[in-house]
């Protein structure tokens, strides 16, 4: 079993910043990747971006890149979610995942057995 802790969610300004942070404990040597989802009001739980233990490579949703940053601090089995550039289209609740995948499939939700509880992210305009 692997458990995920997730903070750093908030209310922010357009064009502001957050960072989110997903603490692992228990098996966490088990999984070979971790990731971000979001899910806002009636829609769909949707990828923004993993990072594999393996080599650190990280990935991530079009609607993110070059605004958001996913890194990883091995010691302390913790994945972040450095957001800047926040518009209000990235209010969701943000998920930390973790589970089995590589280069080609961190973008499928199946791919992940653990997930966090869940922190809100707001962005007003």
């Amino acid at each position: 079993q692997v458990q995920l802790v997730e903070s750093g969610g908030g209310l922010v300004q357009a064009e502001g910043s957050l960072r989110l942070s997903c603490a692992a404990s228990g098996r966490a040597f088990s999984v070979s990747a971790m990731a971000w989802f979001r899910q806002a009001p009636g829609k769909e739980r949707e990828f923004v971006a993993a990072i594999l233990w393996s080599g650190g490579f990280t990935y991530y949703a079009n609607s993110v890149k070059g605004r958001f940053t996913i890194s990883r601090d091995n010691a302390k089995n913790t994945v972040y979610l450095q957001m800047n550039s926040l518009k209000p289209d990235d209010t969701a609740v943000y998920y930390c995942a973790a589970g089995e995948a590589n280069y080609y499939s961190v973008y499928e939700r199946r791919r992940y057995r653990y997930w966090g509880q869940g922190t809100q992210v707001t962005v007003s305009s």
